[in-house]
C-alpha cells in the first residue's frame, strides 16, 4: 500500500508521507563526531544516517524512511547511469545561539526541485514532504549540527532515476534521497576577494536547455572550463549565453551582481538558461530593503569592462549556497582583465553578506519570515 494518496498527473503526495526509522548501528561516538565537526570541510563527511522515499509509477510516492547511510544499491541498467535523469537541492541546517537548529527558506528550495522535476520528466515531491525530509534527518543527527561561527550542516536533497530500462523514456521509478554533510566556514581566514576566468570556448547552458534547473548535466558541463580557470589562477569560471557570447550568464555554480555608484544593484534577468537562486532572491529583497534600486535585465561583457573602467561599476559579487557572498576583484580571459586583483571586498557587498548571514544564524530579526525551524514540530516553527 502507497503511504500517500498521489495526483495521476504529477505524482504529487496529497497528504504528508509518514516516515519510519531503522537507527544506524554503526553510528560515530560523540568523540569522533567531534573530531570531524572541529575540521569538517566541505562536503567530505557525512552524517549517519540518510533518508529515501520511492516513487513508482503504480503507487506514486511512497516507503519514505529514515535509514543508516550507505551506498546505495543500483542496477547497471538504472536509468540514470545512462541518460542523466537526476536532480538536486543544496541548503543548510543553522545552529542558533540558543542551540536551535533553523534552515533557510526552505520552502524556495522545494519549488525549485519541482520546477527542476519538470524539466527533467520526474515526479515532484510536495513541499510539505520536502521540508519533512529536511525535518527528518535533522531529527536524528541534529548533533551533527556544528556551533561555531559560520559553520553548518549541509543537506544536500536528491532525485534520481533508478528503473533498470534501457529505453529513451522517462522513467518508471524513481528515489529521491537526503543526505547531510557538516560543513566549516567557507572562508576559514575571512572573506577574500576571487579572481574569476572568462570562458570564452564553452557555455553553460543553451536556450530551451537546462539551465534553469538544478542538475549534475550542467555542473559535469562546466568542470572542464573549471580546470581551466584553475590553470590560470581563477578560483571559478564564468560564462556567456550560448547565443550571442556577449551577455553574462553566471558562474559554475553561482550568480553574479554588479554595484553602480552607491545606489544600484544590477544582476542578469533569468533567462531560462540561468539557475534561479534562493540566496540571489535573498540579496536582491535585502538591497532593495536597503533603499537600493535593483535592476534584473542583461549585462554584456563590454558593459562590465567599461563600467570597471569608467567608475560607474564599484563592486562586483558571486552568491550561492555555499559561500553566501562572494567579493570578485578581476576578470581574466584571453587577452583581458577587468578590474584590480588586489581590490578589497566592497563595502555594498560586505554589508549585503552580513546582513544575510545575520538573518540566517538569528542574529537579526527574520524579518521577512525565512527562517524555519528543524528540531522542533511543524506545528512549532
Amino acid at each position: 500500500m502507497s503511504q500517500a494518496a498521489t495526483d495521476e498527473t504529477s505524482g504529487t503526495a496529497t497528504f504528508p508521507l509518514k516516515f519510519s526509522l531503522t537507527p544506524s548501528t554503526a553510528a560515530r561516538t560523540e568523540i569522533e563526531r567531534e573530531e570531524i565537526l572541529a575540521d569538517p570541510g566541505f562536503g567530505k563527511k557525512f552524517t549517519d544516517h540518510m533518508v529515501a522515499i520511492d516513487w513508482t509509477l503504480d503507487e506514486g510516492w511512497h516507503n519514505a524512511r529514515v535509514m543508516p547511510y550507505g551506498p546505495l544499491h543500483l542496477d547497471p541498467a538504472s536509468s540514470v547511469l545512462h541518460y542523466g535523469q537526476e536532480i538536486f537541492e543544496g541548503l543548510k541546517a543553522y545552529r542558533h545561539a540558543d542551540g536551535s537548529i533553523w534552515t533557510f527558506r526552505p520552502e524556495k528550495n522545494a519549488e525549485r526541485l519541482q520546477r527542476s522535476a519538470r524539466r527533467l520528466a520526474l515526479p515532484e515531491l510536495s513541499e510539505a514532504d520536502f521540508i519533512e525530509s529536511i525535518r527528518q534527518i535533522v531529527a536524528v543527527d541534529g548533533d551533527w549540527v556544528p556551533s561555531a561561527r559560520e559553520t553548518s550542516l549541509y543537506l544536500r536533497p536528491f532525485m534520481i532515476a533508478n528503473e533498470s530500462f534501457l529505453g529513451v523514456r522517462a522513467a518508471h521509478q524513481v528515489g529521491y534521497y537526503v543526505i547531510a554533510s557538516p560543513a566549516g566556514a567557507y572562508f576559514a581566514d575571512g572573506v577574500a576577494p576571487i579572481k574569476i576566468w572568462l570562458s570564452t570556448e564553452y557555455s553553460r547552458a543553451g536556450r530551451g536547455g537546462t539551465g534553469a534547473a538544478k542538475c549534475g548535466g550542467n555542473y559535469a558541463a562546466s568542470l572542464l572550463p573549471q580546470m581551466q580557470a584553475y590553470d590560470n589562477g581563477c578560483a571559478q569560471v564564468l560564462f556567456l549565453d550560448g547565443e550571442t557570447s556577449s551577455r553574462i550568464d553566471e558562474l559554475g555554480g553561482m550568480n553574479v551582481f554588479f554595484v553602480h555608484g552607491t545606489d544600484t544593484l544590477v544582476t542578469p534577468r533569468l533567462t531560462g538558461a540561468i539557475l534561479e537562486g534562493v540566496t540571489r532572491d535573498s540579496i536582491i529583497q535585502l538591497a532593495r530593503d536597503r533603499g537600493l534600486t535593483v535592476e534584473e535585465r542583461d549585462v554584456t561583457l563590454g558593459e562590465w569592462q567599461d563600467g570597471v573602467a569608467s567608475g560607474a561599476i564599484t563592486e562586483v559579487f558571486a552568491c550561492g549556497t555555499a559561500a553566501v557572498v562572494t567579493p570578485i576583484s578581476q576578470l581574466k580571459g584571453p587577452n583581458l582583465s577587468i578590474g584590480d586583483p588586489d581590490a578589497p571586498a566592497g563595502e555594498i557587498t560586505m554589508a549585503l553578506r552580513q546582513e544575510l548571514t545575520d538573518i540566517q544564524y538569528g542574529r537579526l530579526p527574520d524579518r521577512h519570515g525565512w527562517l524555519t525551524r528543524l528540531d522542533a514540530p511543524a506545528a512549532q516553527a
